[in-house]
Order: C-alpha cells, then sequence, then structure tokens
C-alpha cells in the first residue's frame, strides 16, 4: 500500500509558515511517502469577510495562478521520486454556495484533488471561526448558550456541505468532520452526537465522497485525537468510505504528525 498525505499546506498559506515546498517535498520522501496532494487554503467566497484578527484563513485569488503553476513545476521536478497532486482546501461556507461554484468553475480544470471544509458558523447574524483559538470558542460559547449547540450548528453545517450543490469541480473528499472536538478538553460536549455523524457518514457514502483523516488533531493539546476519531473511520469504513490520511501540516515537520496514533 503506497503511502500518502492527502493533506498539506504551503508557503501561500497566510497563517503557516515560510518552509518552501521543497522543505515539504523532501521531508516526505525522508518518511517514504509516494503522493502528496498540496491543499492550500482557497480564497474565501466573494462577499464574505473574514472574522479572524488578520483575515489570513485563505489566499488571495491574485495567488491562485502562480501556486497552481508553482505545483506543475514541481510535479516535473519531482516526477521520479514521488507523485505529487494539485489541490485546495475550500471552504464551505453556508448561503456562499453560488460564490463557491463560481470560484471551482474559474480554476476547476487545474485541480487533481480537493478537500471542503467547514471552519465558519453562521449563528444568530454573527460569524465565527470555530478551530481558531480557545478565546474565540469560549466566546461563541457565550452566543450559542451551550458547548452542545455549536457541535450541533457545526454538524450541521457539515451535513449541508455533503448536500450542497457546488457544481462539477466540487471537493471529493470531506475534510476533518470533527474539527468541532479541537478543544474538547477545555469545552467538552454532553454527548458524542453519535446521530449526527451517522448522518453526515451516512450521507457521504451515498454521495460516493471520501474523509479526510487528519492527524493534526492528535498534536492539538485541547484535541488529542484525529478527526475523526478512530471509531468513526471505523464506521466509515463499513459504509465502504475511502479515507485518506492527511497530516494538515502547516510546516515540513508537520508531515506525517499524528500517524502513530492512527489506524492506518
Amino acid at each position: 500500500m503506497k503511502k500518502v498525505d492527502g493533506h498539506i499546506h504551503t508557503p501561500f498559506c497566510p497563517h503557516g509558515s515560510m518552509d518552501s515546498f521543497h522543505e515539504y517535498i523532501e521531508r516526505a520522501i525522508a518518511l517514504d511517502y509516494s503522493q502528496l496532494t498540496f491543499t492550500e487554503h482557497a480564497p474565501l467566497p466573494r462577499g464574505f469577510v473574514d472574522t479572524t484578527p488578520d483575515q489570513d484563513s485563505g489566499m488571495a485569488e491574485d495567488d491562485v495562478p502562480l501556486y497552481f503553476d508553482t505545483l506543475e513545476e514541481l510535479k516535473e521536478t519531482y516526477k521520479q521520486r514521488i507523485t505529487i497532486l494539485s489541490g485546495l482546501e475550500v471552504d464551505y461556507i453556508e448561503g456562499f454556495e453560488n460564490e463557491t461554484a463560481d470560484f471551482l468553475n474559474r480554476w476547476g480544470e487545474r485541480l487533481d484533488d480537493s478537500i471542503l471544509s467547514v471552519h465558519f458558523l453562521h449563528y444568530k447574524n454573527k460569524w465565527a471561526c470555530l478551530d481558531f483559538s480557545p478565546d474565540v470558542f469560549k466566546k461563541m460559547i457565550g452566543l450559542y448558550d451551550s458547548a452542545d449547540e455549536i457541535y450541533r450548528h457545526y454538524y450541521r453545517t457539515v451535513l449541508k456541505s455533503i448536500e450542497a450543490d457546488l457544481g462539477p469541480f466540487k471537493p471529493k473528499r470531506i475534510g476533518h468532520i470533527t474539527l468541532v472536538k479541537k478543544f474538547q478538553k477545555l469545552y467538552p460536549a454532553s454527548t458524542p452526537f453519535s446521530k449526527e455523524i451517522k448522518a453526515i457518514l451516512e450521507a457521504a457514502a451515498s454521495s460516493g465522497y471520501e474523509l479526510d483523516y487528519n492527524g493534526a488533531g492528535v498534536i492539538k493539546p485541547h484535541c488529542g485525537e484525529s478527526y475523526p476519531p478512530e471509531e468513526v473511520i471505523e464506521h466509515a469504513r463499513k459504509l465502504g468510505i475511502k479515507t485518506v490520511y492527511g497530516s494538515d501540516a502547516h510546516s515540513a515537520a508537520g508531515i506525517g504528525q499524528g500517524r502513530h496514533a492512527m489506524r492506518l
């Protein structure tokens, strides 16, 4: 079985490291990977205002052509040593489906692979990036009235992302479906939300989508498990859903993170 990483960020990430593509790739080769997908955060949809302090959740659309051109050069440079795929991590932002589809229609022909993720939630006329920091999550609890309601709204939004019509270039892999648990040791839910997760898995299976099996949560100090955890992965595989390991690396050192604690 070939060793792949399907979720890697790059120097184009405005909130990541400045490690070069070559540093990422050479580390992956040293760790015996045979295939990488670079999945930089796509530009957020036109008209959406990023709520993070530096408004750095996605790359600028002006950078997209250079991003893809750079990946094409790297594919050629490394073709004898490792397979490189061009990808994006696309945010599903409820209410901005048309804008997201327009973006994908502009750039979709250059995609080999991609991920659809939920980071932003809308509630009581306010947006928030749920995984930005413990402080933001705590403020969200004040708005939502409980951690449970954040979890419920997150899983509802992930389900909507699967059901959404984003056109022919919609990503076929759903990102870190339990990302809401990033701060679970600080702000735990009172229930596992098994029914909601089951609905997500069944929708993914019926649509033929893959799951991002994300190692970043393993090393997050307030999470301590993969996104999603092992029991969810086992259920997904029983439904015939393909799971793809993703380091979610934002630096070269992040390649391979979490693998030691995951069932791959």
